[in-house]
């Protein structure tokens, strides 16, 4: 049987060996090293911590000037030095030096080759699916998922003849019942935006790689800090870097990473054709996010966590989705899939789960549009994983353009409220969500949960 990358090939490229060769030098034209496998990092790197590799990971001294930061290289064309002999760049739709130092030092965050970045998430997202889909193939998607997720998916793959999908990805077992014959991509997110579900990285892999299909995983939510999806046997990361890595509201980018060299150059290609490369200021402001991203991640964990305990206690709260808690429903696979608990390097006693919670106020959904148009810590807008914190209306923003239907069935209920919380102290956050709250008017209805392991529901004042 052949592997997945020889089937991915088998699928793009033209079965004639100049044809063949031909479509090779359009993706490597442009690129610095012809050869992806020589850009992996050094193994002493991956000796290092995840401080050390967001800081030092991939990145060297400019040659020239001897600049600790890398150079923003802002120009359109790179002049050759005779026909055919360049110095690794030619054009910045295909390539550029900024935006290569960004692409090697997120993939030395996941022992992979250098990722591919974007102009946005779902620039990285759209390349994926072009790069790995043709007409008449299908795709299994989470069924909760980011809603330009969705939109792409219905409004664009649909009508190009690419089936998909919309799966429970949190049970393995759906998707392997939902696996035909023409699946080509298994895409799930996780934890699920906005209601924070997850998937079993590792039970999803098995199923897929028995079946031959790749495995692509969204990872924004948590970073290659909290989760390493192409250690536990996906294929491919997603990641808008807007959000965490960036994490200061002033970019927007995605990206794409894999251990496969077949898939990267895929990559290379679609994005190539498209023109959807990333910025190099935006990739140079990324590099700066970068740096103090594991610091970060784990204050907005700790933020989070003490908004979220202070949430589930509150009588105007009706339900809190935080896999830190332990009422969280898949608590104990937030804790298991973790990677800011590795045993291997005992550096943390705490497990981060992440910057962000939703919630539901007792009242419905006036009562949630209360409470978001009350903060003011929070701002109200759509993004996360930045400084400030924010606060999200899932149903009208990030959302807006899933089908009410396929939203109620996800579990997004019109009054559900995101937070991502930043660094702010936890006290002034906490005090704002209580002035919030007071605000909302009437009698306090008993609040209806239900147990993790018995399914029984139990009442509370």
């Amino acid at each position: 049987m052949s592997s997945r990358s020889d089937r991915s090939s088998l699928n793009h490229t033209a079965s004639t060996p100049d044809a063949a060769e031909a479509r090779l030098a359009a993706a490597t034209r442009a690129e610095p090293c012809l050869d992806p496998s020589d850009r992996r990092p050094a193994p002493l790197e991956q000796s290092f911590g995840i401080e050390t590799l967001a800081i030092r990971g991939g990145r060297r001294p400019d040659p020239t000037t001897g600049a600790i930061l890398t150079p923003i290289v802002q120009s359109t064309t790179y002049v050759q030095e005779s026909v055919g002999n360049h110095k690794g760049h030619t054009y910045s739709r295909a390539s550029n030096p900024t935006v290569q130092a960004l692409e090697e030092a997120l993939g030395v965050l996941e022992n992979a080759l250098p990722s591919v970045c974007f102009a946005t998430g779902m620039a990285a997202i759209s390349t994926l699916f072009f790069g790995v889909l043709k007409h008449g193939d299908h795709v299994i998607v989470s069924d909760v998922v980011y809603g330009g997720t969705v939109r792409f998916a219905n409004l664009l793959l649909a009508p190009l003849g690419i089936d998909v999908t919309f799966v429970d990805t949190s049970d393995a077992r759906e998707v392997e019942k939902a696996i035909t014959p023409k699946t080509k991509l298994v895409f799930i997110e996780t934890p699920a935006n906005p209601t924070l579900k997850l998937s079993d990285v590792a039970a999803i892999a098995n199923v897929t790689k028995r079946r031959g299909i790749l495995l692509a995983v969204d990872n924004t939510f948590y970073t290659p800090v909290l989760l390493r999806p192409l250690d536990l046997g996906a294929d491919i990361t997603v990641y808008s870097t807007t959000k965490y890595i960036e994490g200061h509201n002033a970019t927007v980018g995605g990206s794409l990473s894999t251990r496969d060299p077949a898939l990267r150059e895929r990559f290379t290609l679609i994005r190539k054709t498209l023109g959807n490369i990333q910025a190099p200021f935006d990739a140079w402001l990324t590099l700066k996010g970068l740096k103090t991203l594991p610091l970060r991640i784990r204050e907005h964990s700790r933020n989070a966590r003490l908004v979220a305990e202070h949430l589930a206690r509150h009588p105007k709260v009706s339900r809190v989705l935080y896999p830190g808690l332990p009422s969280f429903p898949q608590h104990e696979l937030a804790v298991s899939q973790n990677h800011s608990c590795d045993p291997a390097e005992k550096t943390y006693a705490e497990i981060f789960h992440g910057g962000i919670v939703s919630f539901e106020v007792v009242g419905g959904t006036s009562a949630g549009l209360v409470v978001m148009n009350s903060v003011r810590l929070a701002s109200l807008a759509e993004n996360l994983g930045a400084t400030e914190s924010l606060v999200t209306h899932p149903v009208t923003m990030t959302h807006g353009d899933v089908p009410a239907a396929q939203r109620a069935k996800a579990g997004i209920t019109d009054g559900l409220i995101r937070l991502s919380v930043g660094l702010e102290n936890p006290r002034d956050l906490i005090a704002d969500l209580e002035q919030a709250l007071a605000q909302v008017g009437g009698t306090i209805r008993p609040r209806v949960t239900t147990t993790r392991t018995t399914g029984t529901v139990v009442t509370t004042a």
